[in-house]
């Protein structure tokens, strides 16, 4: 199985490709950041982000997309611009017709360190134990959807594929 995690933002949108091929231990396949056009106009960007992770979409095949909820911190200007961009990213992977599970970002922090206060810090270094890394996935955007990418795999696969199939 091979999933797609999304973290998106309107200037880098962080992705990382993981395959779970059990018994074998899940591994990292690709990650990286989207980066928009800046200064562009908000729709502009965000069709570049849809663009990006539908050409992600293509070349990997994933049998799934996880993609982080948005966090509504004080700004509530910033939590609906990054409505936006997880829109663009949502739009790519319905219009490509793969799964797509949305996951809280406390959820991610818990299912990939044990707590859901962790640092950004922490989930880098757990990612990288977890993937048998020998080295955290830069910069933090890419390491952010790598551990929503494992969040999937450790958290929802199961669920998700049998809501799928059956």
């Amino acid at each position: 199985m091979i999933v797609l995690g999304l973290d998106p933002g309107t200037a880098a949108t962080g992705y990382g490709v993981v395959e779970l091929a059990a018994p074998a231990p899940t591994r990292l396949i690709e990650c990286g950041v989207v980066r928009t056009t800046s200064p562009a106009p908000l729709e502009r960007r965000l069709a570049e982000i849809f663009d990006a992770i539908t050409a992600l979409v293509a070349r990997h095949r994933p049998d799934a997309v996880a993609v982080e909820s948005v966090f509504v911190n004080l700004n509530p200007r910033s939590a609906l611009t990054l409505g936006q961009a997880r829109g663009a990213a949502l739009a790519a992977a319905a219009k490509s017709g793969v799964p797509v599970a949305a996951y809280a970002p406390a959820t991610v922090k818990k299912t990939v360190v044990g707590t859901g206060a962790a640092t950004k810090r922490q989930v880098q270094a757990m990612t990288a134990r977890l993937l048998r890394l020998a080295a955290a996935p830069a910069p933090a955007d890419a390491a952010d959807g790598v551990a929503i990418a494992l969040t999937h795999c450790l958290r929802g696969a199961r669920r998700f594929r049998r809501a799928v199939v059956g």
